[in-house]
């Protein structure tokens, strides 16, 4: 993370008023019925009551006056409605116009200095917004560690019709994880966070969400008019959980590049072959370039597992990530630790 500390605290000052702005009450996502081909034969029953979001805290938008380019759609509601898959009912979001972040801060007395931005998964048509979003933010908060969910603008969005979607994964999804790195650093003193400590986890889409923020040019713009722009957007740290990636970085070849973060890789065994033989390949690459690596592959589990009370042994990777992160040093203001 480059960002000069006198430029950081200029812009958290600042940052500190836009968030008077930004955090007014959004309108809560129109309740979309559940269309047929939702339906999976023999499935769980889809509930007779309206899809509601899981509790959470009040939302931040990434920009005060709507996005770039896109202002004119900052107060189009998104949609909620229910996914049906062959063991789980969901409620998803879609039609993301305004993208947010929602923290989920630890308390004070249990706060490490980390932060954990989430990009849940849904193949770019929606967010699996509970197991991959909120339910982890909330665990991550309950030890220790900050986490926001973010929407992310999604490139084939299923509230318009294919191909209709103005958004795209490597520019406007992208723009967005960047600026919530940026908010996030630009408030760090007030949310009890380590500027130097703040990174990114990718479920499935939000995957490739990731691969395109560690790929990018993160360095702030010194003349930006928008001080939080001044502000670096490189994480510190990534997870590609079941990841989709480019396909680039499955070649054999493939060189990551320079300054990729300190990396966590987990899915399970019986997920697609592009996952569960992808991520090896991705680890064997980040290994020769000396890249600090953790990859974990549990026996089963599928794709799209996130946070779930099951009797599966999946379960416990939240707690095998936070060790991850402590063995880093990113819970205290501690150097990483050397084996």
């Amino acid at each position: 993370m480059n960002t000069p500390p006198r430029l950081l605290a200029a812009v958290t000052l600042l940052a500190s008023a836009f968030s008077l702005i930004a955090q007014a009450a959004l309108p809560p996502p129109q309740v979309v019925p559940v269309a047929a081909s939702n339906t999976v034969r023999n499935g769980p029953p889809i509930p007779t009551a309206d899809p509601a979001e899981p509790p959470h805290p009040a939302s931040i938008p990434l920009w005060a006056n709507g996005a770039p380019g896109f202002e004119s759609l900052k107060d189009v509601p998104e949609q909620i409605s229910y996914r049906q898959e062959a063991d789980i009912v969901f409620p998803i979001i879609f039609n993301i116009n305004n993208p947010t972040i929602t923290p989920f801060l630890p308390a004070k007395d249990k706060a490490t200095g980390c932060a954990v931005i989430i990009a849940p998964g849904g193949g770019h048509m929606f967010h699996t917004i509970g197991r991959e979003g909120y339910d982890l933010g909330q665990w991550l908060a309950d030890h220790g560690i900050a986490a926001f969910v973010l929407k992310y603008r999604l490139a084939r969005d299923i509230a318009v019709p294919p191909r209709a979607t103005p958004y795209r994964t490597d520019v406007e999804a992208k723009l967005d994880a960047q600026r919530a790195v940026r908010v996030i650093r630009s408030r760090a003193a007030e949310w009890n966070i380590n500027p130097d400590h703040i990174g990114f986890i990718g479920f499935s889409a939000g995957g490739q969400v990731a691969a395109e923020l560690v790929g990018a040019d993160n360095q702030g713009n010194p003349d930006a008019k928008d001080p939080i722009d001044k502000v670096d957007a490189h994480p510190d740290f990534v997870s590609f959980t079941y990841p989709g990636l480019p396909q680039s970085w499955r070649a054999a070849d493939w060189t990551p590049p320079a300054n990729f973060p300190p990396t966590f890789l987990l899915c399970a065994s019986n997920d697609s072959p592009g996952v569960a033989e992808g991520l090896p390949t991705l680890y064997l690459a980040l290994k020769r370039a000396r890249v600090p690596v953790e990859l974990m592959i549990f026996d089963m589990g599928g794709h799209g597992f996130g946070v779930r009370p099951w009797s599966l042994s999946v379960s416990m990777w939240p707690t095998i990530f936070t060790g991850w992160l402590g063995d880093r040093g990113f819970l205290t203001n501690q150097k990483a630790a050397t084996p």
